[in-house]
């Protein structure tokens, strides 16, 4: 078990902490079938808005709790990763940025005794016995698992891998999992079939919040997602080898499981409302996992994550790590003068980029436009990235629109790109069509060749307006925002 304060692993703790700085509101009697799901989903919406702790929850007992929003406010991203309590929007990529410069790998601490007061196995497993959600009207079914790490390893290279795959209740003893392909826990599962053999993995439910950030971000070459949990808190992960599978399972864990995906044991997995906003994936037949064992806390509190119609919890914490990845992965390209790059909440955190730019040469905006695109953190399920200059706010999607109205022709300034890396998920792919899309890189920028005579913008300047707010900060700085 992990020790309490700075470098604790304790999703405990996190909350005891979260609720001092009054960043949890406590809902009591909600019910798992909709009401759960969708009181989540009208808070997190907005950026900064508590997490949500329900109890109480009708049919189960008062001290099983479900535990949402975690991720969906500035302060609680940063007490989960080890950076200072009320920081700024920019100050906190900035030292996100740093973070991750001096990041060393720290590997997972094995102890010998987890947290886990209750074991059980056989007929008494009851999956049902914990308040797993419908989280959304059209499911195909309750989820237990949404901001859960699934645990697997690599029958060849003994590497493990830690992901975040949406997991849906079957029956009693078994579960349904969607993993999208060329995820580490798809590749591990699909190389145990090759041999014949069922693939070992542990699901955990209720973890410290950074387990779920990890399991949903790529972790820096070379490092698995426990090292690189243990590089940002700059301590290790205590883990424990589950009893059943060996596999490495965070020891604070809430709720655990251990079992297998046998070759041949299929089942009906989903709809379910995805992060794009839509059901996408449809329902489809997915292999099962034969749960063995279930590990729990006699008062569990599990972790959830409602996806939704973005913005929503996962693409506020995503949108500001990813973006500052992107910034030094196009200046680890040698690209020049990048000034600033954003993953827009809109988007999902994915499907829109904006990176504004100093431009140097002819070609740079689109150069930076098809890098941002296809580099490792923008290629997967990309749809549109928009290049501006240096004098837009790229986090204000009405400066953004303003630049591609004003400055980008479009016979010129659109390229698309073809046959790139996506998913089932994308909404906008036909059933029938590969997990492959297209881009559409706009170029906002003033046209280099005659940016010079380019027409003079007319509202007031930066340094004006910043004069005129401390001036008469008296009598309108409620409307300065």
């Amino acid at each position: 078990m992990s020790e309490s304060g700075p470098h604790s692993f304790s999703l405990r703790d996190w909350i005891a902490h979260c609720a001092e700085r009054g960043e949890i509101r406590t809902i009591p009697g909600a019910h798992w079938d909709l009401e759960l799901g969708t009181l989540t989903e009208m808070v997190h919406s907005r950026r900064n808005a508590p997490a949500l702790m329900f109890k109480a929850i009708p049919g189960y007992p008062e001290q099983y709790q479900i535990l949402t929003n975690t991720l969906g406010s500035i302060n609680r991203v940063a007490l989960a990763t080890g950076l200072p309590w009320g920081l700024e929007q920019r100050d906190f990529m900035e030292q996100w940025r740093r973070k991750l410069r001096q990041l060393s790998s720290v590997d997972p601490r094995f102890v010998e005794k987890p947290d886990w007061e209750v074991s059980l196995s056989g007929n008494s497993i009851d999956l049902f016995s914990f308040p797993s959600p419908k989280w959304h009207e059209e499911d195909g079914g309750r989820y237990i698992g949404t901001a859960a790490v699934t645990i697997t390893q690599d029958p060849e290279t003994r590497e493990v891998n830690v992901g975040c795959y949406r997991v849906m209740v079957k029956d009693k003893t078994h579960l349904a999992l969607f993993i999208v392909g060329g995820k580490g826990g798809f590749i591990h599962r699909k190389k145990y079939f090759a041999m014949g053999k069922a693939c070992p993995v542990a699901i955990s439910f209720g973890h410290h919040p950074l387990i779920f950030l990890v399991g949903t971000l790529l972790p820096p070459k070379g490092l698995s997602e426990y090292s690189y949990a243990g590089g940002i808190m700059g301590a290790p992960l205590p883990v424990v080898r589950g009893p059943l599978t060996g596999l490495p399972i965070p020891a604070d864990t809430e709720l655990c499981i251990e079992g297998e995906f046998v070759p041949g044991e299929m089942g009906s997995e989903g709809p379910f409302g995805e992060w794009t906003g839509y059901y996408a994936s449809g329902e489809r037949e997915e292999p099962i996992v034969r749960v063995q064992a279930v590990h729990h806390k006699k008062d569990p509190i599990m972790l959830g994550s409602s996806p939704s119609r973005p913005p929503s919890e996962t693409t506020w914490a995503r949108n500001l790590l990813r973006s500052v990845e992107l910034e030094d992965q196009l200046a680890a390209m040698g690209i020049p003068d990048i000034q600033s790059a954003w993953f827009h909440p809109a988007g999902g955190s994915r499907f829109l980029i904006i990176v504004a730019i100093k431009q140097r040469y002819a070609g740079h905006s689109r150069q930076v436009g098809i890098a941002a695109s296809e580099c490792s953190i923008g290629a997967f399920m990309g749809r549109i990235v928009i290049v501006v200059d240096e004098d837009i706010d790229i986090t204000d999607l009405n400066e953004v629109m303003w630049a591609v109205c004003t400055r980008c022709d479009p016979v010129n300034g659109i390229q698309i790109l073809r046959e790139c890396w996506s998913s089932v998920m994308d909404p906008a792919l036909s059933p029938e069509s590969a997990e492959r899309n297209s881009r559409m890189v706009i170029d906002a920028c003033r046209p280099y060749e005659w940016r010079e005579k380019f027409p003079k913008v007319s509202a007031a300047s930066r340094e004006l307006r910043e004069g005129m707010q401390r001036k008469w900060k008296h009598l309108l700085g409620d409307l300065f925002a």
